[in-house]
């Protein structure tokens, strides 16, 4: 869209809803996009509470599915969650209610099934193997007291 095309009120809302019904959406992410439309504040606000009356737009549900997919399908740890989370202006408390899906013994599973699989993959002495696994596994955001554990049990569990 160039700078100068503007949408109405009644162009935006439609075509808001629809970007909504898509998929979920944080209120951050749709303020921006209705100000991309060239919606003044006072239409962004009414167009906000809009979309929250009619449920095109929930916060909790948005950090619900969030923390589900990227934990499920990306195999991400809580810490990257939470930091993704707080860029979309997400607060603390939805963030802590959302972390509450996340099944533990599922995501220390899914943390053990990592480290083996990318310990596997490397070569090198067995410090370096590690050094380079707890790299990876920190920076797909996982608690290094936990990436501590399932690197002692992947090492113990090889050496058998």
């Amino acid at each position: 869209m160039n700078k100068e095309d503007k949408y109405s009120f009644l162009e935006a809302k439609h075509k808001i809803e629809a970007w909504c019904a898509y998929r979920d959406r944080c209120h951050h992410e749709v303020y921006n996009k209705l100000r991309d439309y060239g919606i003044d504040d006072e239409d962004t606000n009414a167009l906000l509470s809009h979309l929250i009356e009619y449920k095109f737009l929930d916060e909790q549900r948005f950090a619900d599915s969030f923390v589900s997919g990227k934990h499920r399908i990306k195999k991400w740890g809580r810490n990257k969650i939470v930091a993704h989370l707080k860029q979309k202006r997400i607060t603390a408390r939805i963030i802590k209610d959302a972390l509450k899906e996340i099944d533990e013994q599922e995501y220390v599973d899914m943390l053990h099934s990592l480290a083996l699989q990318k310990w596997k993959s490397k070569s090198g002495t067995d410090f370096e193997i590690k050094v380079k696994v707890q790299r990876y596994l920190a920076s797909k955001g996982y608690e290094f007291d936990l990436i501590y554990n399932a690197l002692e049990d992947v090492e113990i569990e090889l050496k058998e």
